[in-house]
């Protein structure tokens, strides 16, 4: 049955035949309310409600018309409702000079590094030191076997082959590697 078919049955009868026109345009929607917005989060609500808008007035849609293009103007009518309930927000330039709390106008706009946290950069360091003398203090066969695991990412099997030894082997190296280092850093900390 061709869409213009479809589209000339009487509104009670077309709930099915606008869930089939739905399934077949909703990622084309989701993509135009996307680009609209910018976000994923925003585009799934304007495409939502703009289907919701679309199966209100279905009965006003002109089946000679594309589907598609009755439904994209929807979205950015949907779009642009959204853009005005929104409270206008000041934008400000990066170059822009800004007044400082005290009336000084050589105040800049930072913006803050989130790629490097001071917090963790430090634990990260403080850790560091006594990890490796701990890992050191190991003996060999322990050592090896806790960075193949820990660090490496390497399955037991594939410790098992690189050390030379039995499973069993590496499941016992593996448990008082990793109980020695925890003892060895933790004393290392000073804790």
């Amino acid at each position: 049955m061709a869409l213009s078919e479809v589209l000339q049955k009487p509104v009670a009868d077309r709930r099915e035949d606008f869930n089939l026109l739905v399934r077949r345009c909703h990622r084309q929607a989701y993509n135009v309310s996307y680009r609209l917005s910018g976000n994923h989060a925003d585009a799934e609500d304007i495409t939502q409600e703009a289907f919701v808008r679309a199966f209100r007035f279905f009965d006003r849609y002109n089946p000679a018309l594309p589907f598609e293009n009755w439904l994209y103007r929807i979205i950015s009518n949907v779009f642009i409702d959204e853009v005005r309930r929104r409270p206008k927000t000041p934008h400000y330039s990066l170059d822009q000079t800004l007044m400082g709390e005290n009336g000084e106008t050589n105040t800049k706009l930072e913006i803050a590094d989130l790629s490097s946290d001071p917090q963790a950069l430090v634990t990260d360091r403080e850790l560091d030191e006594p990890l490796q003398k701990g890992l050191n203090a190991l003996p060999p066969e322990f050592r090896e076997a806790v960075v193949l695991a820990d660090i490496e990412g390497l399955s037991y099997e594939e410790i098992a082959q690189v050390m030379g030894c039995s499973l069993g082997t590496v499941r016992s190296r593996l448990h008082r590697g990793r109980k020695q280092l925890r003892l060895r850093v933790t004393e290392f900390m000073g804790r």
